[in-house]
């Protein structure tokens, strides 16, 4: 059976969560290998909407088991209330539904503290975080100076280590101009929330080899977008991870050779939230429409979106940075009732035509896009529920995209609900 990885073509928001609980229904496994609750899945099932900040969109159907790989980082007191907030609403969420990586690591009071701090210093240089931490804890991760979440069940090894590190992180608050942080007060907190939180916890990495070797149907679900990818994105306008496909493997513990197919979820326009360089973004009432329309506001934050049209030079370039072999379009909806649709197929950079997504923000900042025009439809199409029921413009919009990227469409969405949206080309990606 197929291990399949999920991921954004564009800067995140593409609708990847919608996307992730249709295919789940034929999946065993469902982990989310990078990011932390900086990144929320919108779902709309039975006309009620959930926000999933950590646990993977797999949790809405029974028979699947959700894993938080170690790529993660995991703020403990959101992930415990996200638990809660399921089980409330009548969800099991026991330790064999969702299993947590222990070697994940644990957002602390102090990234979160230095996060706010740096960005209130910055002014007009920032970068437009989310406040969540998830930068400076990914910093301790690399310098070694991180939690893990095991470490929160080790009372005396938390202590000795969290002294030296709180040290250092008020010192740092200090110059920042924040307050500094209480110790007891946290490790008290922390110690408590590894007590919830370890019947979860486990070695996910050898789960998954388990899975992988009885032919379980494994998922793998990315947070954010290509665009917003450590190495390959807007840099620095981009999240503290790796985004593409290849992180699955080393946030989950699985190996490269156990990947079988790459689905890129490709948004009908371009969106993106915070700061940074946007090409195709409209700045008139025609961008206010597609925000409003499609509800571009963020899972996490509430934050409207920038919206724009849909920019194929920025795909295309996701398309061979994820070894991506199929696609998925979604709110293909929120265009109906426009006269005239663009698509970008290529930049002019100076006196220089290009298709390929420039390295730097100074040439992106010269970038006028070219665009193909294509007529609009009218038609409501929510309720469509094959290729060959859409309207012709649709038909063809959709021809444009599968030609210029060289993949096949495999999914389209056309709505927030799971009966919104229909496979093409036979349902082979389990």
């Amino acid at each position: 059976m197929p291990a399949l990885v999920v991921v954004g073509t564009q800067w995140g928001d593409e609708g990847k969560g919608k996307i992730v609980d249709v295919l789940t229904e034929k999946a065993d496994f469902v982990v989310r290998f990078q990011g932390g609750n900086n990144a929320g899945h919108t779902l709309v099932i039975n006309q009620k909407k959930y926000i999933l900040h950590l646990i993977p969109s797999g949790v809405f159907h029974p028979h699947t088991t959700c894993i938080i790989g170690n790529g993660v980082v995991v703020d403990p007191e959101v992930l415990i209330e996200e638990i809660e907030k399921l089980k409330s609403e009548g969800l099991v969420i026991s330790s064999q539904k969702l299993k947590v990586s222990e070697r994940a690591h644990a957002i602390m009071p102090y990234h979160k503290a230095l996060d706010l701090a740096r960005e209130s210093k910055a002014k007009k240089d920032k970068i437009g975080t989310t406040g969540r931490g998830i930068g400076p804890c990914y910093e301790d991760k690399v310098g070694r100076k991180g939690f893990r979440l095991i470490d929160l069940t080790r009372p005396d090894f938390f202590r000795e280590k969290l002294k030296v590190v709180l040290e250092e992180k008020n010192f740092y608050l200090k110059y920042l101009g924040a307050e500094p942080l209480n110790f007891e007060e946290i490790y008290e907190k922390y110690l408590e929330y590894g007590k919830y939180l370890k019947p979860y916890l486990t070695d996910t990495s050898y789960i998954l080899w388990e899975a992988k070797r009885q032919n379980k149907r494994i998922l793998f679900e990315g947070a954010q977008g290509t665009f917003l990818d450590i190495d390959y994105g807007t840099y620095p306008y981009v999240t503290s991870s790796n985004t593409i496909s290849g992180n699955a493997c080393c946030g989950s513990g699985l190996g490269p050779t156990a990947i079988d197919k790459v689905l890129g979820i490709v948004k009908a326009y371009t969106t993106r939230v915070g700061e940074g360089p946007f090409p195709t973004e409209l700045k008139d009432e025609l961008g206010v429409h597609l925000r409003e329309k499609g509800g571009e506001y963020g899972a996490t934050t509430g934050r409207p979106r920038r919206c724009g049209w849909l920019d194929l030079v920025m795909v295309k370039t996701a398309i061979r940075l994820n070894g991506i072999s199929c696609i998925a379009i979604t709110k293909l909806d929120v265009l109906s009732g426009l006269d005239t649709l663009k698509i970008c197929t290529a930049y002019k950079i100076g006196e220089k035509v290009t298709d390929f997504f420039p390295s730097t923000l100074e040439d992106l900042s010269k970038v006028t896009p070219l665009y193909e025009e294509l007529p609009g439809w009218k038609e409501d199409i929510s309720a469509t529920k094959s290729f060959e029921e859409l309207p012709q413009a649709a038909k063809t919009y959709l021809k444009k995209i599968e030609s210029y990227l060289g993949v096949p469409i495999k999914i389209v969405s056309t709505g927030p609900e799971r009966k919104n949206c229909f496979f093409i080309k036979g349902e082979d990606l389990f």
